[in-house]
């Protein structure tokens, strides 16, 4: 059965950068814009009215920035979209903070049109880390010391805990359950529960969350 085409949200207080992402998205088939803002107040508004699958968030916007917008997006709708941040530098504090709130990832604007397009389809429909490595290095720069894990670490069970060290390193659940050599039905299950015990929405955010607990070592 053909999928639904993937609807998104441009979120960018320049025209220009909305009118460059407009028609790459576009032009695919399976993409389709359903709404675009220029400041974070905006996206929340275009983002309840629409329910898009997935928002391009620029981080840096007049009345509201993307990092509260996104946090309002996802506190406020019960089946939020997948939110992806866009910077022009990657190693911003801004993209952090925007991760920890609860984006699945982010791109640069300097970003070719091929990645930009499958990186849209990956957040939309797969399992595993926008970039896991600009991820890595993200928690590198940014995650601080943390003497006294947090109380979920003693929380996770043997397996759990596995399941997250490989969620970091980006694998999909398939991945993860032919590593592990169990089924990926048991696998989903684990993964419910590293983010019903971490207090995180996504594996991104759970990823993160393992970093700073320093429960996951960061490697540039």
């Amino acid at each position: 059965m053909t999928r639904p085409p993937i609807r998104i949200v441009l979120a960018d207080d320049e025209r220009m950068v909305r009118t460059a992402l407009r028609a790459i998205l576009s032009a695919e088939p399976d993409l389709e814009i359903a709404g675009e803002a220029a400041t974070g107040t905006e996206a929340v508004s275009v983002v309840r009215e629409t329910r898009p699958d997935v928002v391009l968030m620029d981080v840096r916007m007049p009345e509201t920035d993307g990092i509260r917008a996104t946090e309002q997006i996802l506190a406020t709708l019960a089946e939020p979209p997948r939110i992806v941040v866009v910077t022009t530098f990657e190693n911003d504090s801004y993209v952090y903070d925007a991760l920890r709130a609860g984006a699945a990832g982010f791109l640069l604007k300097r970003v070719d049109a091929d990645t930009l397009v499958q990186s849209v389809r990956l957040v939309a429909h797969s399992d595993t880390l926008l970039f896991p490595s600009a991820v890595r290095t993200l928690a590198a720069e940014h995650a601080r010391a943390n003497p006294d894990p947090p109380a979920w670490v003693a929380r996770l069970t043997e397996r759990e805990g596995e399941v997250l060290r490989l969620m970091a390193t980006g694998l999909a659940n398939a991945e993860i359950a032919e590593r592990m050599r169990v089924g990926p039905a048991t696998v989903k299950t684990h993964v419910a529960s590293v983010l019903a015990k971490t207090g995180t929405r996504d594996r991104t955010q759970a990823v993160i969350r393992a970093y700073e607990a320093g429960f996951t070592k960061p490697v540039s």
